[in-house]
């Protein structure tokens, strides 16, 4: 009986702590938390270019010009390729030299488009009432937070597409006039025969980001951003 109680009051003590744990983890992941707020903000300033796309089972952020989209599904299950990806304008690129055919395969044509993205997993998102964008959103921190990360350099958060490609939001859309962009790695579309210092609309830049060591070092990038203010 001794044994019995005594086990009763370890646990006693012990779930609570697993759970104050929990919530001191939650609150200590400032790059999670501030990747939804700042995500909700963005989608709050253009809500007119944020769409349903049944077609890859979720929802779409626009650019402004209409020239590339950032796609993110509300259910894993029912999505036909990728879970996130973005969406692009190819002709610039086959004007610069592409060929699609020897693009790797987290590249996808269809359409005079060119997607890049990649999968989240199995488990699927689970939601307290309807979907909605930025619920589908949050269910990519709380499923894949590693795919989330914070760019210093820019001051953005961003969704890593795998393969060098993301999709990037500034933190604070105020005080940056690179509200969102889309990033591409050159070295791909280089090998399959673009000239990456010449596709029109986007922009062949070096661009600081920390290394596995948490050092700043310089990588090429294909970059279009936008400002929506």
């Amino acid at each position: 009986m001794t044994t019995k109680i005594s086990a009763a009051i370890v646990l006693a003590g012990i779930i609570p702590a697993l759970a104050l744990g929990t919530l001191s983890c939650e609150k200590l992941d400032v790059v999670g938390s501030g990747s939804r707020a700042s995500f909700e903000k963005v989608l709050n300033q253009i809500p007119e270019l944020v769409e349903s796309d049944r077609q890859n089972g979720g929802w779409s952020l626009r650019a402004p010009d209409g020239s590339a989209r950032f796609i993110w599904s509300e259910d894993y299950s029912r999505s036909p390729r990728y879970d996130v990806s973005i969406e692009f304008d190819a002709a610039p690129f086959v004007a610069a030299g592409l060929d699609p055919a020897k693009l790797p395969e987290n590249f996808t044509l269809s359409g005079g488009k060119l997607s890049v993205g990649t999968k989240l997993g199995t488990e699927t998102p689970s939601y307290k009432g309807e979907a909605s964008p930025l619920a589908a959103f949050k269910q990519i921190v709380r499923l894949r937070r590693d795919v989330i990360g914070y760019h210093a350099a820019l001051d953005h958060y961003g969704v890593n597409l795998g393969g060098g490609s993301l999709f990037e939001w500034a933190k604070d859309s105020s005080a940056n006039d690179k509200d969102i962009v889309f990033v591409l790695d050159p070295a791909p579309i280089a090998a399959a025969g673009a000239d990456v210092s010449r596709v029109d609309g986007w922009l062949f830049a070096k661009v600081t980001v920390d290394d596995e060591n948490g050092k700043p070092v310089q990588v090429d990038k294909l970059l279009k951003p936008f400002d929506l203010s």
